[in-house]
C-alpha cells in the first residue's frame, strides 16, 4: 500500500495505521505500507507519486486533495483511497459523491462547506474582527473553492478576506510582516501549507492564527473547527479494507465528514494577550492549557 503526503504525515497517518490495526492488517506483517512525502514541496507529489505507482501498490492512499490529485495524474488501474480531501467534486478528482467513477472514493472533509461556521466562530473568539487574511496554497486545486466559501461567508459577516497566494515556505517571511503592516486581526491557514511553520511565524509576529484543521491548534496555532481526523481516517481505513476484499472503488460512495470539532490552545492565547470567551471554552472539544 502507498500512502501519499504532502508535509508532516503525523498524526493522519498513525491514525490511519491504527484504524487498520484494528481490521487486522499490521504494517510489516501482513501488509506493507510505503510512506511517501512531499515535505510541503507540492512540485515532488507527482513524482512521489509515480514511484508508489512503479513499486506496484495495490492501493494508493492520499491524504489532502494535492496528494490525491496527483496520485489520479500517477495512474487510472490503482484504486485511490482519499483520506479527507477538499471539494473532491469540484476540484475534478470525482464525477460525484455518490457515484465518483473511476478508481477513486475515500472521504471529504467539508473544509469548504464549513467556512461560514469558522467565520462565525472567529468573530465570537474576536468579536472586534474585521480583517482576516488567509495564506493559500497556490499549488492546490482546492484553493479556489476554499477561498470562494471563505469569501462568501466574510460577506455576510462584515468581513473582508484577503488572500495570500503562497508557492513555497519561504514566503512567509515577507506574507506575515506585511500582514501587520495592514492591521490584520487573525489569519486563516490554509490545512495543505505548512502549517507548523505558520504558526511560528504567527506567535514571532503577535498575529492570531486558525485553521481549519486540528492539528493547528497542537502545532501553536490559535484556534481550530474541522472534521473530526479519527472519524476520517476510520473511514478511508475501512474503505482499504474493502477495496482489498475486492469492491470496487467506483461503487463506493464519497463519505462526507459527519462530527467536526472546535479547539483552542490557550498557552498561545496568552502570548498574544487574548482573552478567550467562555462561550467558545464550553463549546470547544479540545482547550490546550
Amino acid at each position: 500500500m502507498g500512502f501519499l503526503v504532502v508535509a508532516n504525515p503525523e498524526p493522519v497517518f498513525s491514525l490511519f495505521k491504527g484504524e487498520l490495526q484494528k481490521l487486522g492488517y499490521i504494517d510489516g506483517k501482513n501488509i506493507q505500507i510505503e510512506l511517501r512525502s512531499a515535505e510541503g514541496k507540492a512540485e515532488r507529489l507527482a513524482g512521489l507519486a509515480a514511484e508508489l505507482v512503479r513499486l506496484k501498490v495495490d492501493i494508493l492512499v492520499a491524504a489532502q486533495t494535492p496528494a490525491a490529485t496527483a496520485a489520479k495524474q500517477a495512474t487510472s488501474q490503482i484504486p485511490i483511497v482519499m483520506a479527507g480531501a477538499g471539494d473532491p467534486v469540484g476540484t475534478g478528482l470525482i464525477a460525484s459523491l455518490a457515484r465518483p467513477g473511476g478508481n477513486i472514493t475515500g472521504t471529504t472533509g467539508l473544509t469548504a462547506e464549513i467556512a461560514g461556521k469558522f467565520l462565525e466562530l472567529i468573530r465570537e473568539t474576536m468579536p472586534s474582527v474585521k480583517q482576516v487574511a488567509v495564506l493559500a496554497n497556490a499549488t492546490d486545486p482546492f484553493t479556489k473553492p476554499f477561498l470562494e466559501q471563505l469569501q462568501l461567508a466574510g460577506r455576510g459577516l462584515s468581513i473582508e478576506i484577503s488572500p495570500i497566494m503562497i508557492r513555497e515556505t519561504s514566503e512567509f517571511s515577507a506574507a506575515f510582516p506585511d500582514m501587520v503592516k495592514r492591521r490584520t486581526d487573525i489569519v486563516i491557514v490554509q490545512p495543505s501549507l505548512q502549517r507548523r511553520a505558520a504558526a511560528e511565524m504567527a506567535l514571532t509576529h503577535r498575529l492570531p492564527a486558525a485553521s481549519p484543521t486540528g492539528q493547528f491548534t497542537g502545532e501553536g496555532g490559535l484556534m481550530s473547527y474541522s472534521a473530526n481526523l479519527a472519524d476520517l481516517q476510520r473511514v478511508s481505513a475501512t474503505y482499504v479494507d474493502r477495496i482489498l476484499k475486492g469492491a470496487k472503488p467506483a461503487d463506493l460512495p464519497v463519505q462526507q465528514a459527519s462530527t467536526f470539532d472546535l479547539a483552542v490552545n490557550l498557552k498561545t492565547a496568552k502570548v498574544l494577550g487574548l482573552t478567550i470567551p467562555k462561550s467558545i471554552l464550553a463549546r470547544a472539544d479540545r482547550v490546550i492549557e
